[in-house]
């Protein structure tokens, strides 16, 4: 890896950014990186602008900031493209952007490559109810190579237990399947 990865997770407060960035690091540690993984919070409530950040690296992470030009950018909310001005904040040509929304015809951003998820649609049939950050990690994970599906079924094994095992890895599952069969590896390390 010539430099840290960075990824931000924007979502609504209830969504699991800040969950989906702790499972990634945690997956990634798994796949022997260093990761760093923090939250940003505004006002919080459920249903409110949330940021997550997630850093990987081969190398330890002395770097002690929130991430302000993202390799990967993943949002959970469309609506949050016009209503957050933030999400644009630091994306460039370079930035591959995961967006979970049935609808493709998005405009770009800065000219970042965007790929889009159905993941509330895979929530709900995996999960029954829309906890769609399990489908974005899978579907990150088959679109950017960075962390194995492997390591990430680990870490989802451990965060969520009982009943809520399964659904989740089912999801995990069918985001990684539908990133495969609908894009390319668009970031190499």
């Amino acid at each position: 890896m010539k430099k840290n990865k960075d990824i931000r997770i924007h979502g609504r407060g209830g969504q699991g950014s800040v969950t989906a960035a702790e499972i990634l690091a945690v997956a990634s540690f798994y796949d022997g990186l260093y990761p760093q993984a923090f939250p940003s919070f505004g006002v919080e409530r459920r249903g409110a602008p949330v940021s997550a950040f997630c850093r990987l690296s081969d190398k330890p992470i002395r770097l002690r900031e929130q991430i302000y030009e993202p390799d990967f950018l993943i949002i959970q909310d469309a609506t949050l493209l016009t209503s957050d001005p933030a999400i644009k904040q630091g994306v460039s040509k370079d930035t591959v952007i995961l967006l979970n929304s049935e609808k493709t015809d998005w405009p770009t951003i800065a000219g970042a490559h965007l790929c889009t998820v159905p993941a509330t649609k895979i929530a709900m049939e995996k999960i029954g109810k829309p906890f769609i950050n399990t489908a974005l990690l899978g579907a990150f994970a088959g679109l950017s190579g960075l962390v194995s599906l492997t390591s990430l079924k680990k870490a989802v094994c451990e965060r969520f237990t009982g009943a809520l095992t399964e659904p989740n890895l089912s999801a995990l599952q069918a985001g990684y399947d539908f990133i495969k069969e609908n894009y390319q590896i668009l970031y190499e390390n």
